[in-house]
């Protein structure tokens, strides 16, 4: 069984979240700003939640720093500026099995533990 959480560990929010998931014995943690996503990880998450777009977050401050709001994205521009920078992930990202749970949603968060201790 597959369990991991790519999560940064100076985010407040993913500290919570990981405090509201325990325990998390059998669980890989990775910490995204001193473990980059690998191009492999990367794939394999939007092959579970479809798309590139789906794993960005449009929070990130360098998000509004760039002007991308105002930019037509595409799913490789998705997936370059994830590479480019952990705070483009949205976070967290919990992978148990071949399920994906994506961001800090209380409804997410939720099923995501349903699952992990089930």
């Amino acid at each position: 069984m597959t369990k991991k959480i790519y999560h940064l560990s100076t985010c407040d929010t993913c500290k919570r979240i990981l405090k509201e998931l325990q325990p998390l014995d059998d669980v890989e943690l990775q910490d995204i700003k001193s473990e980059a996503i690998t191009p492999a990880q990367l794939e394999e998450m939007k092959l579970l939640s479809g798309s590139y777009e789906s794993l960005f977050s449009k929070r990130a401050r360098m998000y509004k720093e760039k002007g991308l709001g105002s930019k037509d994205l595409k799913e490789e521009d998705y997936k370059g500026l994830i590479l480019e920078h952990y705070t483009f992930l949205k976070r967290p990202v919990i992978l148990i099995d071949n399920q994906l749970f994506i961001g800090n949603g209380k409804k997410e968060i939720a099923a995501a533990k349903d699952v992990l201790h089930s």
